[in-house]
């Protein structure tokens, strides 16, 4: 008997605490930061920031570190002039540079253009995109200077891989590129 009051004492105090439970209003809060986030804009006055905002804009001539400015611009007259650059990677490690540039083609470039650069990667195959032309068309003028231009702008469809690609490894992908294009010439 004492065992059914005790249940039933139990179940009237959990009925008592749902029906007074009030569904609009949250129950209490024990860390109320993480519900109410303070945010703050990204140039905005803050009082515990020395320069006294959230984000400080970059001193003036100042470059990123890891990042080197591009001289070319991106127009005609700039992928003309970039045609000329040759490329500044050690011709004594030409080897790992072409070891490194095929992997990082076969991971960026080999969808569209195709493994042998004939301009038969998959998505050509399978009719996603069309109209990438092979590296051995006579009509390519391409030099190792006018791919990193490629590569660091976008051409046409081919977005710019500036982003996924730092500066030796865009001029490791254009080495790579030229290979390719001289063994489809053969």
């Amino acid at each position: 008997m004492k065992k059914i009051l005790n249940i039933g004492i139990l179940f009237t105090a959990v009925l008592a605490m749902v029906s007074c439970a009030d569904k609009d209003s949250p129950n209490y809060q024990y860390m109320p930061n993480m519900y109410f986030p303070v945010g703050y804009e990204t140039y905005q006055k803050v009082d515990f920031l020395p320069a006294g905002t959230e984000a400080m804009t970059p001193a003036e001539n100042s470059i990123s570190r890891g990042w080197l400015p591009y001289e070319f611009a991106n127009d005609l007259a700039g992928k003309d002039m970039a045609r000329l650059q040759p490329s500044p990677l050690d011709s004594l490690n030409a080897e790992e540079n072409l070891a490194v540039g095929k992997e990082l083609y076969d991971i960026y470039c080999a969808i569209c253009h195709g493994p042998k650069g004939a301009g038969q990667g998959t998505l050509v195959k399978r009719e996603k995109i069309l109209g990438v032309p092979s590296y051995a068309d006579a009509a390519r003028n391409i030099s190792v200077g006018s791919t990193y231009h490629t590569i660091y702008y976008g051409l046409n469809s081919m977005g710019s891989y500036a982003g996924q690609l730092n500066y030796k490894e865009r001029w490791q992908v254009s080495e790579y590129v030229m290979k390719l294009k001289q063994d489809l010439t053969k």
